[in-house]
């Protein structure tokens, strides 16, 4: 157990962690040269590079949450750190989560027939070929958070030995997909569950009326009226992406199965009261780990919620994680 975070005063709560932030915190953007690479089956892929000049490598590449983008304020904190100890970084939006740099609430739906999972590490593998070979194949650090951290992680087991990434840090990473799935049918978690099903339900409606190809994959009509995770991706989010059904896309998907073939330095950080993750799930990550011997640190607080980990003070807070994964992958 990690205790060397505190959550500030009067924000303990797991729930108020999760959401504090993203309530108080500017939404002012770093500022960035926009990328569409075109992808290998003809899709966009929306790349937000930091304009400012490197000092020298190594370069970072950051992969956001569910629904969330470059934009998201986490992400905007991880480029800010980034900047300012004058390294080069790229942010990567999935497919359908771009936002409009002009007005964050305005999302820019990709072109092709498919949208973006929670496993989906074909995409990220293309990007990291990209730079690569544009940083004189050096080696990058990767940054991931969330969902955005799952699919690092199994990225990292999918490709042991890679020499594109030399390290990794995630936090807040779900792990086991279908473990999270069924927590977030309780509590307060049914609440949250509705936001993400919102734009979710959407962009499903968006990839069905420009798409027939894959309208007739999926269950549009139940995709609507899904109220649950499991729901939604049995109905939607498999078999457009050519799971059997939700199960197996948990199964397939979930960085849990891959953590023992990571070979590169990697930080894990998460916390025991995330809303979104069981904790029973942390200490099977840490079997894992121990029994395979790879190169991970776990690092787990009492406290922290979901991409939270506010310290500091109630209207001055300090975003703790972002500060302890840019410490702990910016060494040496």
């Amino acid at each position: 157990m990690n205790h060397s975070f505190h959550p500030a005063p009067g924000l303990s709560n797991p729930h108020v962690q999760t959401i504090w932030g993203r309530l108080t915190r500017s939404s002012h953007r770093s500022p960035i040269r926009r990328e569409c690479l075109l992808t290998p089956d003809g899709d966009d892929i929306v790349l937000d590079h930091l304009v400012a000049t490197p000092k020298g490598p190594p370069h970072y590449l950051l992969l956001h949450g569910l629904e969330g983008s470059s934009s998201s304020v986490y992400a905007q904190g991880l480029l800010r750190l980034l900047a300012a100890r004058g390294r080069g970084a790229t942010a990567m939006n999935f497919r359908s989560c771009a936002r409009n740099p002009e007005n964050r609430n305005q999302w820019l739906p990709n072109r092709g027939s498919r949208l973006y999972h929670s496993g989906d590490t074909g995409d990220l593998d293309w990007v990291l070929s990209s730079l690569f070979e544009r940083t004189g194949q050096r080696p990058l650090r990767v940054l991931g958070a969330s969902v955005g951290g799952n699919v690092l992680l199994k990225w990292l087991g999918e490709h042991p030995d890679d020499p594109r990434v030399e390290k990794a840090a995630t936090m807040s990473v779900p792990f086991d997909l279908g473990a999270s799935a069924r927590h977030m049918e309780q509590g307060l978690g049914r609440y949250y569950t509705r936001i993400f099903l919102a734009t979710l339900k959407a962009k499903v409606q968006q990839l069905a009326a420009r798409s027939p190809e894959a309208a007739r994959r999926f269950d549009l009509s139940r995709a609507l009226a899904a109220r649950t995770f499991y729901e939604f991706d049995d109905a939607a989010s498999a078999p457009i992406h050519g799971f059997e059904g939700a199960h197996d896309y948990y199964t397939r998907s979930s960085s849990l199965g891959y953590l023992d073939r990571i070979t590169v330095p990697t930080l894990c950080l998460n916390a025991v009261d995330d809303p979104f993750i069981p904790a029973v799930v942390l200490d099977q990550v840490r079997q894992v780990i121990d029994g395979s011997g790879a190169p991970i640190r776990l690092d787990v607080t009492t406290r922290g919620g979901h991409v939270g980990f506010l310290a500091g003070s109630l209207f001055r807070p300090r975003f703790w994680a972002e500060e302890h994964l840019v410490a702990w992958i910016d060494a040496p």
